[in-house]
């Protein structure tokens, strides 16, 4: 499959066609698991909705790493859905938090449904925070995303009592060492699965496929910028957008390119200091009217100082002082659509800055670690008992 100008064959010498062909195949991806989704709508309605009736459920979106971050993104947006609801709570606490401490994490007392994200299902985070759940809370239900009939996950969790494993296609399992595929499936996966108000997947399709196409001449002039630092900053479930595009960066440069991610209000407590000539900073503006003011301040005091380079990711043209830039992208979304929406189309853009960096500086995309340090699946982890479990 070709992406960026690049033929198959220069992909696969250069190490980079699993990472290529999985970020393209995206929009047909996303149609396949909002199928799945739809095929599996009754069992999920009666696993679910007896859950959601409780006033007094408590959500934690869960996972590590990539996996962490699609919580982030979707707890806002579900939280905004339910929050009329008196006493419901939703929070994305990553498996790396509740592993290393769970009485921070887990409120033994309080109805809990875990919602876990997991590419492969064999992370030793993932099972061993599904196990300290059960062990912690008295009334604990699992929910599980993952892409891998085969892992260990999947595999415990099929046969649980109390819970329900939503598998998505083997398109979405990704042979790179990144997650592409992977994080937009899942983030759909569960944005539908909990019905949360999205375009159609043909219109999330198109729009992506529109990006890769009118878009490819403006990231490769961008990834030939002799940049060394990228910031990506959105606000709310956008930051947690922003932390996969800058963790993405970051991978497939293997720590050549040093990314970070904050949101456009946070940016000015501090980690704004990183600014220098020789920064690339990446900012997605809400469609929320009210958020979206707070976006363009930050914007227009960027460009006003000149520190690095400023594109914007917008779904609609910008009026008068704020005027989209030569550099910004106009992503083809209606401007009225949920910021959830803009999450999977955006990251496009970012997966395939990243894999052009990657390229840049030699680096084989499929595996860029070249000391081995870092692995697809994480490996060294001591899971260690718990005193109470």
């Amino acid at each position: 499959m070709s992406l960026l100008h690049f033929a198959p064959a220069d992909l696969d010498r250069r190490g980079a066609s699993h990472t290529a062909r999985e970020i393209a195949q995206q929009p047909e991806v996303w149609r396949a698991v909002h199928a799945l989704v739809a095929s599996r709508r009754e069992a999920l309605d009666a696993f679910l909705q007896p859950l959601l009736a409780r006033p007094d459920l408590r959500i934690v979106l869960t996972g590590a790493g990539s996996s962490a971050f699609i919580g982030q993104c979707l707890a806002p947006a579900l939280l905004q859905q339910l929050g009329a609801r008196p006493g419901i709570r939703v929070e994305a606490i990553a498996t790396t938090d509740i592993v290393s401490n769970p009485a921070q994490c887990l409120q033994p007392g309080v109805p809990t449904l875990l919602v876990s994200f997991a590419r492969s299902g064999n992370s030793p985070e993932s099972l061993a925070a599904a196990d300290l759940a059960d062990a912690t809370v008295h009334d604990c239900h699992h929910l599980a995303v993952t892409c891998a009939a085969e892992g260990t996950l999947a595999r415990r969790l099929g046969g649980h009592p109390r819970a329900h494993v939503l598998l998505l296609p083997d398109e979405t399992h990704d042979r790179a060492f990144a997650m592409t595929s992977s994080f937009t499936g899942m983030l759909l996966a569960a944005a539908w699965a909990f019905e949360l108000r999205l375009p159609t997947p043909q219109a999330l399709g198109e729009a992506a496929a529109q990006l890769l196409a009118s878009e490819a001449d403006r990231l490769v002039a961008l990834s030939e910028q002799p940049f060394e630092r990228v910031v990506v900053l959105g606000s709310n479930g956008l930051k947690g957008l922003a932390s996969e595009a800058a963790l993405k960066l970051l991978e497939l440069t293997d720590g050549r390119l040093v990314a970070l991610a904050d949101s456009p209000l946070g940016f000015r407590h501090g980690p704004k200091t990183v600014l220098n000539e020789r920064t690339l900073v990446l900012i997605l503006l809400s469609n929320d009217s009210y958020t979206r003011r707070y976006d363009l301040d930050l914007l227009r005091e960027l460009r006003r100082q000149g520190r690095g380079r400023v594109v914007a990711l917008s779904t609609a043209a910008l009026n008068g002082a704020d005027a989209l830039a030569e550099d910004d992208v106009l992503l083809d979304l209606p401007a009225n659509v949920p910021d959830l929406a803009l999450a999977p189309v955006a990251l496009v853009f970012g997966q395939c800055l990243a894999l052009l960096a990657s390229l840049k500086l030699g680096i084989t995309p499929d595996n860029p670690s070249a000391s081995g340090t870092v692995t697809r699946v994480v490996s060294g982890v001591t899971i260690h008992p718990h005193p109470q479990g």
